[in-house]
């Protein structure tokens, strides 16, 4: 029983696993806003890109 309190301890005073765990939550932000930035950017794009056809259908094609 020693052995295994030890053993806790030992862990809970282990700070390799608080880098980790920092890291791990810079990682989850930084995607986070990738993703959110995507989606931004893609239903941006989609808004312009329909305005750019329905100009073209209207103005250039000539049929």
């Amino acid at each position: 029983m020693k052995a295994l309190l030890y053993k806790v301890r030992a862990f809970a005073r282990e700070e390799d696993g608080v880098a980790l765990t920092e890291y791990l939550i810079l990682l989850a932000l930084l995607v986070g806003g990738v993703i959110t930035a995507v989606t931004a950017a893609g239903t941006g794009l989609a808004g312009v890109w329909t305005e750019w056809s329905t100009w073209w259908a209207t103005a250039v094609d000539p049929a």
